[in-house]
């Protein structure tokens, strides 16, 4: 991926995070020489990705996909993940809603959206960050983050405001989380590119 990266001309502050099972449960991980394993067959992969174009005034897309080494993603992953699209498109619904209604939004209600859906199904304890944060010409934005977790971030979703909507719940030998970019404008908001609808099966 970060050979990737180079072949398009994106910067980053980074590499991608490419992690899979035990690893995929720790939000930010990185492998180092000495903490780091192979991917092998029948394995749950998580890529995050975090990017712009090499020119002044670029602004970053921040997004996170998952994978399964193999034919049948097994149950336990693939609950885990309706349950994370799920809060996701509760958020994503939310900003749009207020959006086209003219509503005052904050960032705080936008994590409350998604991490109820996640607290209904079950995996409430297995939240471990904010629900999205702003993006920028950093990938950390110096905007509203939607965060009633690390902080009770109140702030306004004005037009122009770019930020993630990425809900995860992590556990010892998995995580599992899907992360995706959206743009308040006048009128509405979008999201700027394609939502991932289940764990995507590799082999």
């Amino acid at each position: 991926m970060a050979g990737w990266f180079r072949e398009e001309g994106l910067v980053s502050d980074s590499d991608p995070i490419v992690s899979v099972e035990a690893n995929a449960g720790k939000p930010h991980y990185l492998p180092t020489a000495t903490v780091h394993r192979r991917i092998g067959p029948e394995e749950i992969v998580l890529l995050d990705l975090w990017g712009k174009l090499d020119r002044p005034g670029a602004v970053f897309a921040d997004i996170t996909w998952m994978g399964y080494t193999g034919r049948r993603v097994p149950g336990r992953f693939a609950e885990a993940f309706a349950a994370v699209s799920g809060a996701r498109d509760a958020a994503v619904r939310l900003v749009r809603q207020a959006a086209g209604e003219g509503r005052e939004l904050r960032g705080w209600e936008v994590d409350r959206a998604a991490s109820a859906v996640l607290g209904e199904a079950g995996y409430g304890d297995h939240i471990l960050h904010r629900t999205g944060h702003s993006l920028g010409e950093s990938v950390h934005g110096n905007g509203v983050n939607m965060d009633d977790y690390e902080t009770h971030d109140d702030r306004r979703l004005l037009p122009g405001t770019g930020f993630t909507i990425e809900p995860g719940v992590y556990f010892e030998d998995f995580g599992v989380r899907s992360e995706i970019n959206m743009i308040v404008r006048s009128h509405d908001a979008v999201v700027t590119g394609p939502l991932q609808t289940e764990i995507l099966a590799l082999l």
